[in-house]
């Protein structure tokens, strides 16, 4: 132990310029495993500071580290547990009791008389001691006495004095004079002892020599005594009367001590009374404004409003200890309870009258705007209501459960008015939607940019009749899934937009009104969460199924957004389905009207989600529009289904099929609706689907053609593709715009080569024939040697072939070529010098094959490429 004590304080206590007193080597009581030492020390520097300081050795165990200190004037109690047994167990009260198990009953005491003494020493306030034995305490020391206080803790003075310098001086002076002092310590050490009797001697002389002196030294000493003796019982006199003073003193004191604290208490008193009468007192005027105070007048409002505000103050007033158990306090807050429940009831019924008493107001002008397609304002209620803003406020953090029942009863009550109103808005939507049909339902189907066929078998099948007038179809791709089966023109599509328009114009504004005053009455948007009655969920279709809780069972919910939209659903609970009873009437008319509406909804639903995504009419709109994405896609899919179900006539030629004209119709169309549109992706993706259609039934219309050329009609109807895909400028369909220009130009050519094969029938098998031979491996001046292909039957087949005779088969065939084509594309003239370069193509063929193969032979065709030109030419504009 004398080595860790050495150790600690080395290493802890003398670098804090402290001094270790005492140690124990102790562990808590119940955990013995964790070791740790109690030791009591004392600063070297004044005012002296007493510690008890907890020092434990480190997880790694190479070195200790202090843990903790308390004050020795800290410690209140010291309980060594038991007097007589020995006991390693001990007590330390500091702020808090700590229980401690010394490792040997010695170590204990010999720590706690340490303490006892540092008490003694440096404490004015005592410690006590319980259950100590009384030989451990031993008497506290005089703090005049130099001696130590720990007894055999402080080493006292050694016998060893150290040297002064003077002696050092002297000693050093004195063996200066003796040689030997150092050599020989004997005969140095008999010379000091022969000195120091010669001193002896001279001292006891000198002694003898001063008697008289001595004596004379005593007599004085006597009378000092005698004087001393009187001052003393002068003392002692001048104590007592001392003493009779301080008794005086001490009653005075006493006396004002008391005063004092009568005057404290006093004040303290006043303090408290002054805070409940400044805290729990309600003016008159409140008072009166809460009981008979005017609900219905704006200055009656204002004077409710402050009254309510100033009865909440005294009510939430935080009362300190031992006030509720005043009675006055308890009357008080009996009487302060007793207001607030019956101003409390008395706003909850005038709110709920006037909200009867507004809702009658605005059912007056509800007939004003059933004729026109416009919804009532509600500005007014909403102002007139939110009067009472504050006290709605101060109702719902005082009567949650009348807040609550107002809720429910504004949420019943708006619900039915709002039901009335947009219904009746939906009636005349409804009507001035359909009321350029309502003739149709006399005489069946009308259209407005031709005429219909008298009777049609099917409205899902196309049928291709004549070229000359291509929108004579029984229906065409602008009615393709319209139960009405009507061809709307332009001005009616136009006029539905705006229709559809003014409808969303009018539900945003008043949805966005009714959910400001809702937050605003409400006070919906000050605090992070409260009790709700309205759920709501939604089912897959975007639809939003309502329901009602009991007010007794409020359902919480997640913020006050979600509250606010569940009110809003609860009160405008027939806003979706009327838009999409609405939708499903626009689609019915003309299936192209989800153009419209996809554009107008899609802007509407960007707008409010800026605003706010989790909002009720972003949320309501964000379902309609799926809605009306889903008639979109099903109006495109039935166009696809109409094109693969067309038939063609076996009597007339083909031309323009009637699902490519209308493609063009309906790609300006949509362009002019979808210009700077949010939602022109989804038209991009209907355009592939679409064109991809029209790309495949185009052929296989041309496939199934026997009036007319398949090269014709893939030519013609190509070319009309690519016509209004380069007027349009579709950026997405660039890729089928040169497709369907490569179609065209494929066809045209195809057609070109075989239709020429015809007027120059036998000189085209004539000539196919040598350039057989030839590619048999005859050489091709060899080739009039052969009987077939001699020069003179090239003569004789060149002689059918004069230039008169040509030009009549080229008439024929511009003749032929005008019945295979259509007017309305206007390509004959194209096809025409196309197929004027493509005869002078093979003329230049035929040259060049009677030049190799006919060398010398002086054959020529009877007519020039000059001749060509002419023909061709007049045979133009003949025609």
């Amino acid at each position: 132990m004398t080595a860790i004590k050495h150790a600690l304080q080395r290493d802890i206590f003398t670098p804090n310029d402290e001094r270790l007193l005492s140690i124990v080597n102790v562990c808590k009581a119940g955990k013995k495993k964790k070791n740790c030492f109690l030791c009591a020390t004392v600063t070297t520097e004044r005012p002296v500071q007493v510690k008890v300081v907890k020092v434990k050795k480190s997880d790694k165990g190479d070195f200790y580290k202090r843990q903790i200190a308390w004050a020795l004037r800290d410690l209140a109690v010291v309980d060594a547990k038991d007097a007589i047994k020995e006991n390693p167990e001990f007590d330390l009260h500091f702020e808090k009791i700590y229980k401690w198990v010394a490792s040997s009953t010695a170590e204990k005491n010999a720590f706690i008389s340490c303490i006892w003494k540092l008490n003694q020493r440096y404490l004015r306030k005592k410690i006590d001691f319980v259950n100590v034995s009384s030989q451990l305490l031993e008497e506290s020391v005089p703090s005049g006495e130099n001696q130590s206080v720990t007894g055999g803790d402080e080493e006292a003075v050694d016998e060893y004095q150290e040297l002064n310098a003077r002696e050092e001086q002297d000693i050093e002076i004195m063996m200066e004079g003796c040689e030997y002092a150092i050599s020989n310590a004997e005969a140095f050490a008999e010379r000091l002892s022969r000195e120091l009797q010669v001193l002896d001697g001279a001292n006891i002389q000198s002694i003898m020599a001063s008697e008289k002196q001595v004596n004379i030294l005593m007599k004085l000493l006597d009378e000092a005594l005698k004087e001393v003796d009187q001052i003393e019982l002068k003392l002692s006199s001048y104590e007592e009367m001392l003493q009779s003073v301080k008794e005086q003193m001490d009653q005075i004191s006493e006396s004002n001590h008391l005063i004092h604290l009568s005057n404290t208490n006093n004040v303290k008193l006043l303090s408290e009374i002054e805070f409940l009468v400044n805290h729990m007192d309600l003016a008159k005027g409140h008072i009166k404004a809460l009981q008979d105070g005017d609900l219905s007048s704006s200055r009656g409002i204002e004077a409710c409003t402050n009254a309510a505000d100033a009865l909440l103050q005294c009510m939430n007033v935080a009362l300190r200890p031992g006030h509720d158990m005043l009675l006055a306090v308890e009357q008080q807050q009996q009487r302060f309870s007793d207001l607030r429940e019956n101003f409390a009831r008395r706003l909850a019924s005038h709110l709920n009258n006037v909200f009867v008493q507004q809702g009658h107001d605005q059912s007056s002008t509800l007939a004003q705007h059933s004729i026109e397609l416009t919804l009532p304002n509600h500005h007014p209620f909403h102002r007139d209501l939110l009067r009472y803003a504050k006290l709605m406020e101060w109702l719902k953090s005082t009567d949650y459960r009348k807040y609550e029942g107002l809720t429910k009863n504004y949420m019943d009550y708006l619900s039915r008015l709002y039901e009335r109103e947009i219904k009746d808005f939906f009636e005349v939507a409804k009507i001035k939607m359909t009321g350029t049909t309502k003739e149709s339902k006399k005489f069946g189907l009308h259209g407005s940019s031709g005429k219909l066929t008298g009777s049609t078998s099917s409205l899902n099948k196309l049928s291709v009749q004549s070229s000359g007038n291509r929108r004579s179809q029984s229906s065409s791709l602008l009615d393709m899934g319209n139960m009405s089966a009507s061809d709307l023109d332009v001005a009616d599509r136009t006029k539905f937009d705006k229709i559809f328009e003014q409808v969303l114009s009018e539900l945003e504004p008043l949805c966005l009104a009714e959910q400001d005053f809702i937050s605003k009455f409400f006070k919906l948007q000050q605090h992070q969460s409260m009790p709700g009655t309205v759920t709501e969920a939604e089912d897959t279709d975007g639809g939003t199924l309502s329901r009602q809780h009991n007010a007794g069972t409020p359902l919480p919910v997640s913020s006050e957004k979600d509250m606010i939209r569940q009110m809003m659903i609860k009160i405008f609970r027939c806003i979706e389905p009327e838009l999409n009873n609405l939708i499903a009437l626009g689609d019915k008319i003309d299936s192209f009207n989800s153009l419209y509406m996809l554009v107008k909804m899609s802007h509407h639903v960007w707008t409010a989600q800026n605003v706010d995504p989790a909002s009720f009419l972003s949320t309501t709109l964000g379902n309609v529009l799926v809605t009306v994405k889903r008639n979109f896609d099903k109006c495109i899919s039935n166009q696809i289904r109409q094109m693969e179900e067309v038939k063609i006539s076996k009597k007339s030629k083909v031309g323009i099929l009637p699902f490519v004209a209308e493609f063009e119709e309906f790609a300006g169309l949509a362009e002019s609706i979808f210009k700077n549109a949010e939602r022109r992706g989804d038209l991009d993706k209907a355009y592939t689907k679409l064109i991809r259609g029209v790309f495949v039934n185009v052929e296989k219309v041309a496939n199934e053609s026997q009036k007319t050329p398949r090269d014709v009609v893939m030519m013609e109807n190509f070319h009309h593709i690519f016509a209004t895909l380069s007027r349009l400028k579709i950026s997405c369909l660039e890729a089928e715009k040169k497709e369907a220009k490569q179609k065209y130009t494929d066809h045209l050519q195809s057609y070109v080569i075989y239709s020429l094969g015809q007027p120059l029938e036998k000189l085209n098998h004539f000539f196919e024939g040598v350039e057989a031979r030839v590619a048999q491996g005859i050489r091709e001046e060899e080739v009039s040697y052969q009987l077939a292909f001699n020069k003179q039957e090239l003569r004789k087949v060149i002689k059918e072939y004069p230039g008169k005779e040509v030009k009549k088969g080229l008439d024929n065939l511009y003749k032929k070529v005008d019945k295979h084509l259509c007017e309305e594309e206007n390509l004959l003239q194209v096809v025409w010098h196309s197929m004027q370069d493509e005869f002078i193509r093979q003329y230049k063929h035929f040259e060049g094959l009677i030049a190799r193969c006919y060398p010398g032979s002086g054959v020529t065709m009877e007519f020039t490429i000059q001749d060509i030109l002419d023909y061709c030419s007049s045979i133009a504009q003949s025609h």
